[in-house]
């Protein structure tokens, strides 16, 4: 079920599949960035709501990014998956909480389907790019991730669904002593292909960290037979919940699998975004809540105390989902155990904890985050001068001020991200078919005057506690303190500003390629 038409042009006068693939150097209207959720995104509604020639470039040799890039044992979502699917593909599997390889099924199946792995082009990594607003295009050099060799493309827009995880290298902080450590270290970003939960059976694993992906570790490596212990030097909210969802599977039985599959995705939604109103507007009962969850799946004889006693409120950082309660019910049947405390030192068999306690390991895993690479490290130029991304405001989410004809995806830190990917697109599509109505080649937001009255305040692009944020906000652009400059994280707003508010605004400056003046 799509949405209804809007202003700018009936879709019932767009052709649909109108767009052909192209060479690796011809020419495109629209050079998408990445073949993840939101390169994926973006190629199905230029195929099929543009007329729009494009191209997809993919560093990697698959589609999926993150998706077909992470393979430790149990990956799976940390977001409901009737709300994580496409809008223009609904999820239907009864598993509202799904494996990684159910993910990966469902985005290949979605690429065959609605056939987009034509205008896919693999191991082709952008690593620069060139505006000239006389030409009104993109220069695009366009390197081999195989061989090195490099290609020029040219392109009227860019569009980077890029993400904003460094694939090639995770975050590994400086741990002393690692060197004399004589077992295996992994990081979970780079899983080696031989190392299953199975094959790591009677061993000692230590997992550092306590985020998304430990919490998915433990329990999973706890079902091969390892003996694990979890480090962690800050505790997380970790909240039980059921890995099927029992009103979709109610709602597509009574609805029919399409119907009940959207109408989950609108109530999951409503959930998702009342949960978190109700966690900041009362964090001291959501604790409760969270406790008494916990403390229903662990049972009486699992210290919960101090280990999930974060020193922060309720979604100040994205709170852990245990599917079923997997990871309490490892705790409860004695098969994994949690230590909250830093690394003082790796020793020759293990780790040493500020606390003195020594951990003895054979595999330590390295569950401590993401390194922050915005618009994938792509060295951009606007007319000979270099752009740099840490001086602009975001636009509605989606462009920076001063950058003509770029736009960008990063989903929500509180909900899932392809309900923002998936408002993102429809907003630029229907820019693409203002801009072809009024005859213009470019657009760009420009910034009120600083010293006006309606001069924009900075905020940080991610308004998020997690560390690899934090650690990553100097290298980001900003946002400003008031919409259309905000960064969002609520989908039902964004649907006001994105989805049914007018495309154009006095924040846009249009310009056409003959005179190359303004409009």
């Amino acid at each position: 079920m799509r949405r209804s038409p809007r202003r700018v042009l009936a879709r019932s006068t767009v052709p649909t599949r109108v767009a052909r693939p192209v060479g690796p150097t011809d020419h495109v209207d629209v050079l998408v960035v990445g073949a993840g959720i939101s390169g994926i995104g973006a190629a199905w509604h230029l195929l099929t709501e543009t007329r729009r020639s494009f191209a997809v470039v993919e560093a990697r040799h698959e589609i999926g990014g993150t998706w077909d890039l992470f393979r430790y044992p149990g990956v799976r979502s940390d977001s409901d998956l009737y709300t994580f699917g496409f809008d223009f593909r609904p999820w239907e599997d009864d598993d509202a909480i799904a494996s990684g390889e159910k993910i990966r099924d469902y985005l290949h199946a979605t690429v065959a389907d609605e056939g987009l792995r034509p205008f896919m082009q693999f191991h082709s990594r952008v690593v620069r790019a060139e505006w000239s607003t006389p030409d009104a295009r993109w220069t695009v050099t366009v390197e081999d991730s195989r061989t090195g060799e490099v290609r020029v493309q040219t392109a009227g827009w860019i569009f980077a669904g890029t993400g904003y995880y460094r694939y090639e290298e995770g975050f590994t902080p400086n741990f002393t002593g690692l060197d004399a450590f004589t077992g295996q270290v992994i990081h979970p970003q780079h899983w080696p292909e031989d190392v299953t939960a199975e094959s790591l059976a009677g061993k000692k694993v230590l997992v550092i960290g306590s985020g998304a992906t430990a919490v998915t570790l433990v329990p999973a490596l706890a079902d091969g037979g390892a003996e694990v212990t979890m480090l962690q030097r800050t505790p997380t909210y970790v909240m039980p919940l059921p890995a099927r969802d029992g009103f979709g599977v109610a709602a597509k039985k009574l609805l029919g699998v399409e119907r009940g599959t959207v109408v989950t995705r609108y109530k999951s939604a409503l959930v998702q975004r009342l949960s978190w109103a109700a966690c900041r507007r009362w964090p001291a009962q959501a604790k409760k809540a969270i406790r008494a969850a916990q403390r229903k799946v662990a049972g009486d004889d699992v210290v919960l105390s101090p280990h999930f006693d974060p020193p922060y409120d309720p979604w100040d950082q994205r709170l852990c989902v245990a599917p079923d309660g997997d990871f309490f019910t490892t705790l409860r049947e004695g098969r994994a155990r949690v230590v909250t405390d830093e690394v003082d030192a790796f020793t020759r068999t293990g780790v040493r904890t500020k606390g003195g306690e020594h951990l003895e390991a054979d595999v330590v895993v390295t569950a401590t985050g993401f390194t922050v690479q915005p618009f994938g490290a792509i060295e951009t130029l606007v007319d000979g001068e270099k752009f740099e991304l840490t001086d602009h405001v975001a636009y509605r989410g989606l462009m920076l001020d001063g950058l003509p004809n770029f736009a960008f995806s990063i989903g929500y830190t509180n909900a899932s991200w392809t309900l923002k990917v998936g408002l993102l697109c429809d907003y630029f599509v229907d820019l693409l078919r203002h801009m072809e109505v009024g005859g213009f080649d470019w657009v760009r937001p420009d910034l009120p005057a600083d010293d006006g009255p309606d001069a924009v305040g900075r905020r940080p692009l991610l308004d998020f506690g997690a560390g690899y944020v934090q650690r990553s906000l100097d290298a980001l652009p900003s946002q400003g303190d008031r919409a259309p400059w905000l960064m969002t994280m609520n989908w039902f707003a964004d649907r006001r500003l994105l989805r049914r508010g007018d495309v154009d605004d006095s924040n846009l400056t249009f310009g056409r390629r003959a005179s190359g003046g303004q409009v």
